[in-house]
């Protein structure tokens, strides 16, 4: 189970510690990393956008999933693409700043 936490890990990890199958737990939450940026750059350097909660799911998957190469690569190449972005234009990627919530394509 990866779980994104909105708050310290460990604090997640303690209450697991001990019972039976703790290790199926993959906590992702704050980790102190970032300065003043963006909203979306926080969740990526603290390692906790979306593109790394997929990356996770697929690393701690059991079975392979036919694609999962390619999603994995991609989402490398969206973090890049943000981090090359709100380093030139301190603000995030325009599908990131104006997602909504229910919006479709």
């Amino acid at each position: 189970m990866v779980f994104a936490f909105h708050g310290f890990p460990g604090a997640v990890h303690q209450l697991v510690h001990g019972r039976p199958d703790a290790d199926r737990f993959h906590v992702r939450g704050f980790i102190e990393q970032g300065t003043t940026t963006t909203p979306f750059d926080m969740t990526v350097l603290n390692r906790i956008s979306r593109f790394h909660l997929v990356m996770d799911a697929i690393n701690n998957s059991h079975t392979s999933l036919p694609g999962a190469g390619e999603l994995q690569t991609w989402c490398l190449e969206q973090l890049a693409r943000h981090t090359s972005h709100v380093r030139e234009h301190m603000e995030d990627l325009p599908e990131i700043r104006e997602w909504r919530v229910g919006a479709r394509e």
